[in-house]
């Protein structure tokens, strides 16, 4: 499911009928403005912020801003753009690290929001792309599990683990963690509390001990966006008896709506600060809300787009491919592979679209053919031919494919096709070879076969 994907599709339909038009009557702006009305309150998105955010938009678009500008349509979705923007909090605000090592963070939440999972998330952020030394500790006692489940997370994203159990009080494990760190010059420490119900003062009281004992820099609520705006409405009432300084929203992934991540600033006065895009590890993002607007608005997100091949793409198998292809050398089955493992590590072909403009439908048609399965199983036809095969498949005859269909559970028609696309995908790479193919492939990291995003005709249908 793609993330604001119902949202998304209600506004880029209401307000691509006004931005086309030359001149803006108060009637199409007012029916414009119903139409996104409804689809925000659809959106689950909170009333208030509803309220507020129409009004912004009314005020600036039936003002000057709209009436002077040269393209009114385009103006007014300027306008939308922007006020989205401010909803969610204008720009991105980022972890306040710069205190005495070890910079403590403290996790709070409801049970089942994601907590010890977006805990291994954000210490895996802060090791990866932040340079920092960091030591996790779990101050959930009730539940060992939870402190198993951070045990194996630690070791999984490389950060410390600092041990506890049942039998300690949370405020002491904090503490002796807190000494722990300082010896061992950690950077970050991380500290993940057991989940808990607003309404359970008993609960809360200990949460308020541990965060005098941790003194932390920074108290995170992490809010499952999935439960939409009550999950707002409790963050408003926990922050009444904890100071927090921002908000992990997660499982966005799995939430179409989005009304959490526009309600959550509004309401509460707290920043979004990341959000859990996915199940594994490195599936966290910074929350910009300039690029979210974009997104929503079906405009792409193309920064982040970059960001990704910058972080997760093979410079160097790129730079090899590049050099290969621009020698006139073959394109082989090999390399095919590769480019689909690249594909994968950026999110398949529907990470990709999301952050494309104008690609939101064609994500939706890339989920539903699940082309991120098929690469999968391309990947294993290929997996299952000799290294000989793959580096020249026109000795493929009967016996062969037989043996690499049985080897990787496909018919020989799966196999027919990935030859033919390889096929396809050899005699386009064969068109650009030269130094335009090397440029071109260094700039965009090696990831899309052929410069236009898809190779010619699509990937097959396995």
């Amino acid at each position: 499911m793609a993330m604001f994907e119902n949202l998304s599709e209600r506004l880029s339909h209401s307000l691509k009928k006004i931005s086309g038009k030359a001149s803006l009557s108060d009637s199409n702006i007012q029916e414009t403005l119903r139409e996104v009305r409804v689809a925000l309150l659809e959106a689950d998105v909170a009333l208030p912020v509803v309220k507020d955010f129409i009004e912004l938009v009314k005020q600036r678009a039936v003002g000057r801003e709209v009436s002077s500008s040269l393209n009114p349509g385009q103006q007014f979705l300027k306008i939308v753009q922007a006020e989205l923007e401010t909803v969610m909090g204008e720009k991105n605000e980022s972890l306040a690290l710069n205190a005495q090592p070890p910079a403590v963070i403290l996790m709070a939440g409801l049970q089942g929001a994601g907590k010890t999972t977006s805990v291994a998330k954000l210490s895996r952020y802060l090791r990866e792309r932040e340079k920092k030394k960091v030591m996790v500790v779990s101050a959930d006692v009730y539940r060992p599990a939870a402190i198993e489940q951070l045990k194996t997370l630690a070791a999984e994203v490389g950060v410390e683990f600092f041990p506890s159990g049942q039998d300690q009080k949370p405020v002491d494990i904090v503490n002796n963690a807190l000494a722990a760190a300082k010896t061992k010059f950690v950077d970050v420490l991380l500290v993940d509390t057991a989940g808990r119900l607003a309404i359970d003062t008993e609960m809360m009281a200990e949460i308020k001990q541990i965060h005098q004992a941790a003194n932390p820099v920074e108290t995170l609520f992490v809010i499952d966006a999935m439960i939409g705006q009550d999950s707002v409405n409790t963050a408003k009432a926990f922050d009444e008896a904890l100071p927090l300084t921002g908000v992990i929203l997660t499982k966005v992934d799995g939430d179409a709506r989005g009304g959490a991540a526009l309600s959550v600033r509004h309401v509460t006065g707290k920043p979004i600060k990341f959000l859990g895009v996915g199940e594994k590890t490195d599936a966290l993002e910074p929350f910009h809300p300039e690029r979210i607007a974009s997104r929503i608005l079906g405009m792409g997100d193309v920064l982040s787009l970059i960001e990704d091949v910058e972080r997760k793409v093979d410079r160097k198998k790129a730079e090899r491919l590049a050099k290969k292809v621009a020698k006139g050398k073959r394109f082989d089955l090999e390399d095919l592979r590769e480019q689909l493992q690249q594909m994968k590590q950026l999110g398949g072909m529907q990470g990709l679209m999301d952050k494309l403009p104008g690609m939101g439908n064609m994500a939706q048609m890339a989920q539903q053919k699940d082309v991120t399965s098929q690469f999968s199983r391309m990947e294993h036809i290929i997996d299952s031919m000799t290294p000989k095969e793959r580096a020249n498949p026109d000795i493929l005859n009967g016996s062969r494919k037989r043996r690499i269909t049985l080897g990787s559970g496909t018919s020989i028609q799966d196999l027919n096709r990935l030859l033919k696309q390889h096929k396809q995908m050899g005699k386009m790479m064969k068109k650009m070879k030269g130094k335009g193919m090397q440029n071109m492939m260094r700039g965009m990291g090696g990831t899309l076969p052929t410069g236009g995003g898809m190779p010619p005709g699509g990937f097959p249908k396995l």
